[in-house]
């Protein structure tokens, strides 16, 4: 055992002092036969279901943690049942059975389960992409193509992590917040746990999983409507308004609220596990932006024609409000017809969804300015060659013992995967659409912004978009050309979301003291395997689910609606097909959305000079303009409903029990979540093989939407649209 620490040397972040261990043993074995049987299973498993529920009208993303709680007994019942003898191969020995199962081998099953989340949950446009090209432009896209899609894309995150990690994983400032929470449940689940009254951990999970595996066929089959609860639309059964501020799906929802742990968890993932401060400064941002600037915007100013339209949708229309029918302005080589754009009319948005990428220019404009304002000094030091004579504190002097992962593994697979990359801009040129200066710009921007949005995700455990300016700069460069725009997407932004996963387990790997070799081995494993699966499942769901995706040619209660990727297709319609030249130029009906560019780059400065002026008020440095501004991200396809309902479970747990019943939060908070997360979806796959993969849908009342049919309705006189009544 080495390590004990100084008061010198400990970390400053006072929830890592208190939390991550400061000894280690480097004689514990760590990449057991165990350990890759379970990571493995765990990494294909996680993909799996991540993957199945991304398509569905509430996703859901199932976080590591389940593999973290779940893979525990199994690996111990693996240690005291499997041999211990030692078995020969390709010269080197080694045992099944090194010993008892051990909290290093845990953290490394993590890792592969990390992968499961990171490529099918939350933010898996790799797939997104897939799916639009399939199942609404109707490519004919070659397997072979997509795999390269996929997997070039994540490997190229990988490299950029291996570039970045002494910025966004050595200093001690960059402590990404869920990594501690995950930290945490590791020392609980291995360390002794006293005997003390009440349930130990494992029995509280296992309740609360069958709880949530029981509960769920209610929101999930019986009593969908359970999913948002939209009493303001009952009481007010005639009036468009009162359904358009009151509904959960279509409206601002006010009033309503959701009792299905899926609805919660769709779109920020599960509110246990982020801190308070980002809960505290997404709830501000959430509160200005829809019951303040939309509601003024729509009623008050009309914007954009506003009126002529439902407050909130992800559809695009026409100046008529019905919807917009691109197949109407596509040529057969997926470009944009000029002529036919010109006699069917310009395209408008709802005015939430017009808002909320005016909010997203700001949020990238503010990222810069945070990052450079708050932190420019910092990285500054960092890239200078003093870098080697920083002080280490404990953690990083216990990691000096082992072996390091040289830098040219990194170069290599970054090099290999940019080559790929450009080698299938050449072979499948006519499916992807853009050129080999296409992604070599790609790259250049993922390059650029990875390190300002990692140092936010890394000290608040928000990470801010930038998809929206990726589209907005390939659509200026490239018009008419809506694939072309989607794989620039995947290359410029989800090479980064995928750097910054990769990051976070380097960190977590860091804290729990994993030889680096291991963490880079089962990492690029992982991603393989993770990748391939991941693809295979959508492709099978992509042909075996009739109408898929098209929500008028579905039944009316499937769940097959893919709002998230109606929404990438959307973009794609936006930024690709029309481009921002068209919507957001000179004449065009939203330009005045970019002065947010501009306005978001101010922001943070008033802050960082309050912040200078009264260095004695911690409190100022902790309002962060980007994660204030990430309270209105994600809609569509989130609905205020699911950002409202994550709020208020996330306030409680985080603030009033954290507050007053401290005692339990620590014992019992995240292995909650984990258990919320696994029983709902254990549940979820059971419904759909067993009865709606089989077409055994209910009808009645409670298996209907939120009984809200006038939100989708618009207000403007003389606007007639299907369902509505006419003013």
């Amino acid at each position: 055992m080495s390590g004990d620490s100084t008061d010198d040397d400990r970390c400053p972040v006072e929830e890592v002092a208190l939390v991550v261990p400061e000894t280690d043993d480097p004689s514990i074995p760590v990449m057991t036969f165990r350990a890759w049987f379970l990571g493995l299973t765990s990494c294909t498993l996680l993909i799996f279901l991540n993957t199945f529920f991304t398509y569905r009208t509430q996703p859901l993303t199932i976080s590591a943690i389940l593999m973290q709680i779940g893979v525990l007994p199994i690996g111990k019942f693996m240690a005291s049942t499997l041999p211990d003898r030692e078995f020969k191969v390709l010269g080197r020995s080694f045992s099944l059975n090194p010993g008892p199962f051990n909290m290093k081998e845990h953290v490394i099953i993590t890792i592969f389960a990390n992968c499961g989340v990171a490529y099918g949950g939350g933010d898996a446009y790799s797939i997104g992409a897939i799916t639009v090209m399939k199942a609404y432009y109707k490519q004919s896209l070659s397997f072979i193509c997509a795999l390269f899609i996929v997997l070039t894309t994540q490997v190229l995150g990988y490299g950029w992590a291996g570039m970045l990690r002494r910025y966004l994983v050595d200093p001690v400032e960059m402590w990404w917040p869920a990594n501690v929470a995950q930290v945490s449940l590791f020392r609980a689940l291995h360390e002794k746990d006293p005997r003390s009254k009440g349930l130990t951990r494992m029995q509280f999970f296992l309740i609360f999983l069958a709880a949530s595996f029981a509960y769920y066929t209610f929101p999930g089959y019986l009593f969908p409507i359970l999913t948002f609860f939209s009493w303001v639309c009952w009481a007010w059964p005639h009036s468009i308004t009162a359904q358009q501020v009151g509904s959960g799906y279509h409206g601002l929802g006010v009033g309503a609220f959701t009792l299905d742990w899926a609805g919660i968890s769709a779109y920020h993932g599960s509110p246990l596990v982020t801190p308070w401060s980002s809960i505290l400064n997404i709830g501000i941002g959430f509160i200005m932006f829809i019951y303040i600037i939309v509601p003024v915007c729509y009623w008050k100013f009309n914007t954009f024609d506003a009126q002529k339209f439902p407050i909130f949708s992800s559809q695009l229309f026409t100046s008529s409000g019905q919807k917009y029918d691109t197949t109407k302005i596509l040529t057969p080589q997926y470009d944009l017809n000029i002529a036919a754009y010109d006699s069917y009319g310009k395209l408008y948005l709802s005015p939430l969804f017009a808002l909320s990428i005016g909010s997203g220019f700001a949020r990238f404009t503010a990222t810069l300015t945070h990052v450079a304002l708050f932190h420019g000094s910092d990285i500054l030091k960092q890239s200078r060659s003093a870098i080697k004579n920083v002080k280490l504190d404990v953690h990083a002097r216990l990691m000096k013992n082992y072996k390091q992962v040289p830098q040219w593994w990194f170069h290599i697979l970054l090099i290999g995967s940019i080559a790929l990359s450009l080698l299938m801009s050449f072979v499948w040129k006519d499916d992807v659409q853009l050129s080999w200066w296409g992604m070599l710009f790609a790259f250049a921007l993922a390059w650029i912004v990875t390190l300002p949005i990692g140092i936010i995700q890394a000290t608040t455990n928000q990470q801010p978009g930038y998809d929206i300016i990726a589209q907005f700069i390939i659509g200026y460069v490239l018009p008419g050309k809506p694939i072309a725009n989607l794989i620039f997407k995947m290359y410029g932004r989800i090479s980064t979301i995928h750097a910054l996963s990769f990051l976070s387990d380097l960190k977590l790997g860091h804290y729990m003291k994993i030889p680096p070799r291991c963490m880079y081995t089962a990492q690029l494993v992982g991603t393989l395997v993770a990748g391939t699966v991941n693809l295979a499942v959508a492709w099978w769901m992509l042909g075996s689910i009739e109408n898929i995706c098209d929500v008028e040619g579905l039944h009316p209660e499937s769940p097959w609606t893919c709002p998230k990727y109606r929404v990438t297709f959307d973009a794609s319609v936006i930024w690709g097909l029309i481009g921002p030249r068209r919507l957001f130029g000179p004449g065009g009906l939203y330009r005045n959305l970019v002065w947010l560019f501009l306005i978001g780059a101010f922001l943070p400065v008033p802050v960082w000079i309050l912040s200078k002026i009264y260095p004695e008020k911690k409190w100022i440095p902790l309002i962060n303009i980007p994660v204030i501004s990430y309270g209105f991200a994600g809609m569509p396809p989130a609905t205020p409903t699911n950002i409202a309902s994550w709020l208020v479970t996330g306030t409680i747990f985080n603030y009033f029990v954290f507050k007053y019943r401290k005692g339990w939060w620590q014992r019992y908070n995240y292995v909650l979540s984990a258990a919320l997360d696994a029983g709902t979806a254990f549940m979820g796959v059971l419904l759909f093989f067993a009865l709606q993969n089989e077409g055994k849908n209910l009808k009645w009342w409670g298996s209907e939407p939120d009984h809200c049919p006038l939100a989708t309705c618009p207000t403007a006189p003389g606007i007639a649209v299907k369902g509505c009544p006419c003013f």
